[in-house]
């Protein structure tokens, strides 16, 4: 009886070893592979990719370098911003419900395409709107016949410049940088000591009062010309103030080596992703 036990027991063994192999080998049990991704959906996945961050930094986001200090301290030369190209942006009725759409405001800081340089991006601060009334006396702003308080604002050389203090109740003289466009069409808005911001026109100046060539020289900002408003700096690294004349590629090539042996030493860490006010 025993034999016959042990002999029962060990036909079990076998069967249950046989049934695991016969699991192991079966097809049902196997993990499905995945299917290989072919070269056609390889590029297909990839142009999604391109062309959907084309549209982004083409029509909702621009990343543009802050080259000039006329708007220190708010933003210094070598900040490298995220500009928002949607609010500003003329509307559209197929998209004005999902969309803020908004006139630009007194204050906000704007890009736009300079009147005076065509091709060039410049970035200052929108200080009038159409129909405002706007003349300095002393280097102060009034608007509307009240003195502002600007707090953003320095004055980094501390010296006095009759036109550029007084606008535009003085005269500009020929060494004072002002286009012969605006030389010639400025008296044409005045009325009194003001300067009247026409329709669809803008007044901007840059924060650095004393340096910046704004409005006082080339004249108003067409609402046309603008293309946003920045939003925050995602990168700002020590850049020298005549850097952005530099056009040539020997210059070029020279700049970018000194950006990867000094990234770390001289990217200034404290103003990533800082919100531009």
């Amino acid at each position: 009886m025993a034999q016959e036990a042990a002999s029962g027991r060990t036909q079990d063994l076998r069967l249950a070893k046989e049934l695991v192999k016969e699991e192991k080998a079966s097809p049902a049990t196997e993990k499905p592979k995945p299917p290989k991704e072919t070269n056609a959906e390889f590029i297909a996945s990839i142009s999604s990719v391109l062309v959907i961050g084309l549209f982004i930094i083409t029509f909702v986001l621009q990343a543009f370098e802050i080259p000039s200090s006329s708007m220190e301290n708010t933003l210094l030369i070598g900040d490298h911003v995220f500009v928002d190209r949607i609010r500003l942006a003329p509307m559209t009725k197929a998209m004005r419900w999902l969309v803020p759409y908004r006139e630009p405001h007194r204050g906000d800081i704007v890009v736009f395409v300079s009147p005076s340089q065509p091709g060039l991006f410049v970035v200052k601060r929108v200080i009038g709107q159409p129909g405002d009334h706007i003349h300095l006396q002393h280097g102060k702003v009034w608007l509307n016949g009240v003195e502002q308080n600007e707090p953003q604002v320095i004055h980094s050389r501390a010296d006095y410049n009759p036109y550029r203090d007084e606008f535009p109740n003085v005269p500009p003289t020929e060494d004072e940088n002002v286009t012969p466009e605006w030389m010639l069409t400025m008296r044409a808005h005045m009325e009194g000591q003001d300067i009247v911001v026409p329709p669809n026109s803008y007044f901007g100046m840059g924060d650095n009062r004393d340096v910046s060539l704004d409005s006082r020289y080339w004249g108003f900002i067409p609402k046309e010309n603008i293309l946003g408003r920045p939003m925050f700096i995602y990168w700002s690294f020590m850049t020298p103030a005549s850097q952005w004349q530099k056009t040539d590629i020997g210059s070029r090539v020279s700049f970018l080596f000194h950006i990867v042996t000094h990234f770390f030493t001289e990217t200034r860490w404290s103003r990533m992703l800082k919100v531009v006010r």
